[in-house]
């Protein structure tokens, strides 16, 4: 498949081979939409049994004229980097095989997201390979930049906890909180985040026009923020009437005085020079706070807060597009700092407005 280019990529650096496995679901999708136009990328195979010799365009309309088509999973070829969008529990059984495949190994399923086999006995259903747990990067480069240089095996990040992760970060990068205080997290997600077999729940006319609670308590991806905030949250998830999108609303009860000036100091301070972080706090216009519609189809996340000074409290909100920024866009951002590629290659497009329901 021929390869495009993008404004601000690095068309100098050197093109490497990719291959999608479980790519006819919404994510597999995204990600083969976004490879297909990286301009440092050559897509080689991406897999489907469920749609093996299918044109990827009969299944993606975004690639329709497309001359790649699914093929089995089982006899891929040897690739730089490999993406595996596959259900939880897949990829820790075939890790090894996919290390046969590709030197770069982007999981986006959460089989790699948590450090230690003891956490996947409390949140999943344990773990076929723990040993590769040390060995996984989070990707999500806003906090964990560093250490994906060079990656080898790269865990993606639920999107509800990035969402969430996002939006809380600089209140513990800069002692806003310490880990000891009450945080509530109230996050509504679109239909998507169930996946294009999400099942009854998921179908329009029983999703249409709802707010339901789907996950009031023991949420999976607790885990994540426990793991990267250091601290425990009381965290409920709600279906709404959205394809995609996914909005954090966190309630926060600083132990000290903070001032809208300190909020400032600690979000410009950790996102100014974040290319897919930016800011929405009270400004002017009808989209006055982070809003999933006004980041539709792309890598951006905004961050914004509001004081509520009578009840000594933070109001924190983040906003997400989950099948982007919350899983295939993160991948690719994460896979272009590995590999030592432009951080943005294959990721500039900035979004719609007005659009639909997102």
């Amino acid at each position: 498949m021929a390869v495009g280019t993008e404004t601000g990529a690095d068309e100098s650096a050197e093109t490497v081979t990719a291959s999608v496995i479980g790519g006819s679901g919404f994510t597999g999708g995204e990600l083969l939409r976004l490879l297909a136009s990286h301009p440092n990328v050559e897509l080689a195979e991406v897999t489907s049994r469920s749609k093996a010799g299918k044109s990827v365009g009969s299944v993606h309309p975004p690639l329709r004229g497309s001359d790649l088509r699914f093929t089995e999973p089982d006899d891929l070829e040897s690739v730089d980097v490999l993406f595996a969008a596959t259900p939880h529990g897949v990829s820790m059984g075939r890790i090894d095989d996919f290390f046969e495949i590709a030197d770069t190994v982007v999981d986006l399923s959460a089989d790699f997201r948590l450090e230690s086999e003891d956490q996947y006995d409390e949140w999943y259903d344990g773990h076929e390979a723990p040993e590769y747990l040390e060995k996984a990067e989070y990707a999500l480069p806003e906090i964990n930049r560093d250490n994906l240089e060079g990656a080898e095996l790269i865990a993606g990040g639920g999107c509800n906890a990035t969402a969430t992760i996002l939006g809380l970060y600089p209140l513990f990068e800069h002692d806003i909180l310490d880990g000891g205080e009450q945080i509530v997290v109230d996050v509504k997600v679109g239909s998507s985040e169930g996946g294009a077999g999400g099942g009854e729940a998921s179908s329009h006319p029983e999703r249409s026009g709802v707010v339901r609670p789907y996950a009031p308590t023991g949420h999976r991806h607790e885990a994540e923020i426990e793991q990267f905030l250091g601290t425990s949250v009381a965290f409920t998830c709600h279906a709404v009437d959205m394809v995609r999108g996914a909005s954090a609303t966190n309630h926060v009860f600083p132990s000290g005085p903070v001032s809208k000036g300190d909020l400032w100091q600690a979000y410009r301070g950790c996102y100014e020079d974040e290319p897919f972080v930016r800011m929405a706090a009270g400004g002017s216009g009808v989209y006055r706070y982070p809003e999933p519609k006004a980041v539709a189809g792309t890598n951006l996340a905004e961050v914004g807060f509001e004081l509520d000074p009578s009840n000594k409290r933070v109001v924190v909100f983040s906003a997400i597009d989950n099948m982007m920024k919350g899983s295939a866009g993160q991948a690719v951002h994460a896979a272009n700092v590995a590999l030592g590629l432009e951080e943005t290659a294959g990721l500039e497009f900035t979004g719609l407005h007005p659009v639909g329901a997102p």
